[in-house]
């Protein structure tokens, strides 16, 4: 993945396979989601002077928007396209009009916690604790090649959570798929059981011995001239190597696709080339924000063998630093966090990334040195993507396609990320709560009283007097009057 600034751009440093690509504006908001054969070429053609004045107005003004650009490359147009349909629907960017519909490529799905599992083609992947694979985009070839598994392993079809005689009155699978019938006691839960498991094995990888039997049934179909047959069972055996592709496998708890960069083996390259003692399997990474020297806040997102850990994101409002000082900031927000799991005797992170060069760096090991701890720290400062570390004069430099750099990346984008959608609800809130804390008679309880019952001001400001007297208790409607009346002359109305 690439995150560069729109000036940076520079065709030589994008890839020339397919891909989808990502423009953001000032605020790094997602404004448009795109995919492309060739990255390369697509970008280019955004980028080129002559573009503008032969684009139309949409087109001028998202050129217009964009203040960073990024990459994901995929090996494949098919994984290229499902990237961008999850994207959009992640973000729903403002210049994104295709794909903005419901449309949602299949899953297979295996819920474990039934007695008898089955496989399940879905379409929405849901916090149900069951195994999903996929998505995969031909839902014709992933239906036959379902059916072949069913077969092969003899796992059940039927609908019934638990399945039971009255459903085997009426089934013939026992017949014509080769079920195992666990409906009648054929085969008990231990074994059946032992069948979901290669089943799974076959889904994460395990497709060797399959796809050899595949093979000489195809064979022996041949030979007695039963091409039909034999073409089938070919293309189950394609459709069996692309759905046990690893890429393309996910359990409840991981992303649609796995961003590249990340997971044990980026892990395990970033500890080969920093020269580290351990993987580190578990870093935090460090971001600030602020907006012309207010609301300064900071973020600290984690990962866990090289993936995202939402669940323990951190925000932190900074409280002791006065004005725009990132290094001063850095200290503080590092120190809060180390200070906390120090006094709460929790796990520390096998390694801290800060966003920022020697600076920010130093004033991080500043707070390890107070606390007398040994954990591996790194600066990652954004020009040219280089990894300081405490007492080099000189930097490392990855190589750009390593997974050790792209991991990196991917934290420090994902602490600006986080860092800035925190700061922008502040700022938010500061401006619409800034007018009424003007206004005489209004206090702290009032005013969030007010903010509670209607939202923002602009939806204050269009109420009427007695709606407002009647929806937050204290004001009357004599009192309603004259909010409304000082919140007009404040914002000149």
């Amino acid at each position: 993945m690439a995150l560069l600034a729109k000036v940076d751009f520079k065709p030589a440093l994008v890839c020339s396979g397919p891909g989808v690509y990502i423009f953001r504006d000032q605020f790094a908001e997602v404004i448009y989601v795109g995919k492309a054969k060739s990255l390369r070429k697509r970008l280019s053609q955004y980028f080129q002077p002559s573009r503008l004045e032969s684009a139309d107005p949409k087109l001028r003004s998202l050129i217009n928007s964009i203040a960073w650009w990024e990459t994901h490359e995929v090996k494949n147009e098919n994984e290229a396209l499902m990237l961008e349909s999850k994207l959009i629907k992640d973000f729903v960017p403002r210049y994104n009009v295709l794909l903005r519909d419901d449309k949602r490529f299949p899953l297979l799905k295996i819920r474990l916690s039934e007695r008898f599992p089955r496989i399940v083609m879905v379409r929405i992947r849901k916090e149900d604790g069951a195994v999903y694979f996929g998505p995969f985009p031909q839902s014709g070839a992933l239906r036959a090649t379902v059916e072949f598994l069913e077969r092969y392993f003899g796992l059940r079809s039927c609908n019934a959570e638990e399945p039971g005689l009255e459903e085997r009155r009426h089934c013939k699978d026992a017949v014509l798929r080769a079920c195992s019938s666990p409906c009648d006691g054929s085969i008990n839960e231990e074994d059946y059981r032992a069948r979901v498991e290669s089943c799974l094995e076959v889904l994460r990888g395990g497709t060797r011995g399959i796809l050899r039997d595949l093979d000489d049934e195809m064979k022996q179909r041949a030979s007695k001239l039963d091409f039909e047959k034999a073409a089938q069972l070919r293309d189950v055996a394609d459709n069996l190597r692309t759905i046990a592709d690893p890429q393309r496998n996910f359990s409840r708890a991981t992303p649609l696709i796995t961003p590249i960069g990340s997971g044990e083996p980026a892990v395990l390259d970033l500890q080969q080339r920093l020269g580290l003692k351990h993987p580190p399997s578990v870093i935090e990474c460090f971001d600030n924000s602020n907006f012309q020297g207010t609301n300064a806040v900071s973020s600290m997102v984690r990962f866990v063998e090289g993936r995202p850990a939402p669940r323990d994101y951190r925000h932190f409002k900074v409280k002791t630093v006065e004005g725009p000082d990132d290094f001063a900031t850095m200290r503080e927000v590092v120190g809060r966090r180390l200070r906390r799991l120090v006094e709460e005797e929790r796990p520390l992170p096998d390694m801290l990334l800060i966003d920022g060069g020697k600076g920010q760096l130093a004033a991080a090991c500043e707070v390890l040195k107070e606390l007398a701890l040994d954990i591996p720290t790194f600066g990652l400062a954004k020009q040219h993507e280089l990894l300081f570390e405490p007492g080099r004069d000189d930097a490392h430099i990855l190589p750009r396609e390593s997974p050790a750099l792209r991991l990196c990346m991917h934290l420090r984008d994902e602490a600006h990320r986080f860092a800035i959608g925190f700061h922008r609800k502040l700022r938010a809130a500061r401006i619409a709560s800034s007018v009424l804390d003007e206004v005489e008679g209004i206090g702290k309880t009032r005013r969030d009283a007010l903010l509670k019952a209607f939202g923002s001001v602009t939806r204050l400001l269009k109420a009427e007097p007695a709606e407002i007297a009647a929806k937050v208790p204290g004001i009357g409607l004599g009192g309603a009057e004259k909010l409304l009346e000082s919140l007009r002359r404040l914002q000149g109305l």
